[in-house]
């Protein structure tokens, strides 16, 4: 059984960001991990079958270069961000409360 399509579409400006990280020396998993495709789409436009004309982009237009966080890293993240909010919002209403007495 095949996975479901993620319905992302690479355009003609990922293309030439996707040409610039390759010239920059980004491994091309790490390329699609950034644009959430599969790989075959970046191998499709390295190799030309797809794009072949769109120049690479600006080097100081490109994304910081990876490996970038798993899903996993980025659920941690976000549960770290959401205990820090509560704490903020607690020390908030601590404040709050001070304050009118």
């Amino acid at each position: 059984m095949r996975a479901r399509n993620s319905g992302i579409r690479l355009n003609e400006s990922d293309a030439a960001v996707i040409k610039a990280m390759i010239r920059r020396g980004d491994r091309q998993h790490d390329i699609a991990a950034w644009f959430g495709v599969n790989s075959g789409r970046v191998a499709e436009i390295s190799t030309g079958k797809n794009f072949p004309s769109v120049a690479p982009a600006d080097r100081a237009n490109l994304p910081p270069q990876g490996p970038y966080p798993s899903g996993r890293d980025a659920a941690i993240a976000l549960e770290a961000l959401a205990s820090a909010r509560k704490v903020l919002e607690t020390a908030e209403a601590l404040v709050r409360r001070h304050s009118m007495h």
